[in-house]
């Protein structure tokens, strides 16, 4: 184990449960985000993936059931806002209706943005 490694379990290992579920989402987005990077071009994801919004949704199930309903979108572009809605909910204490609600709205803005560029 490196140095920064354990630098981060150490961390980690200092936050309460709450805390340590957020930088595992956090941690997985990345994740998701470095993955989708990997792949050859965005001209194979052009159509959206129709997946409902269940009745009942955290709001990292949203960020991921959105990611993949718009697989077309950089995720680069989505992360700064993303991570600021989720930071609402985890620490701010908002809704996750209200929540997964504005990141439907953001995720659907920057997909209309892409449709313009990408006629």
């Amino acid at each position: 184990m490196n140095k920064t490694e354990k630098k981060l379990l150490n961390v980690f290992s200092d936050l309460d449960d709450n805390d340590q579920n957020s930088l595992m989402a956090f941690a997985q987005f990345l994740l998701q985000k470095a993955e989708q990077e990997g792949r050859s071009g965005v001209e194979e994801q052009l159509s959206l993936v129709n997946i409902p919004r269940p009745e009942e949704e955290k709001v990292i199930a949203a960020i991921k059931r959105l990611s993949a309903t718009y697989p077309m979108l950089k995720k680069d572009k989505l992360m700064n806002e993303t991570a600021a809605l989720m930071s609402e909910h985890m620490l701010q204490g908002r809704s996750a209706v209200e929540v997964i609600d504005k990141l439907e709205k953001l995720f659907q803005n920057h997909y209309d943005k892409f449709n313009l560029k990408n006629p």
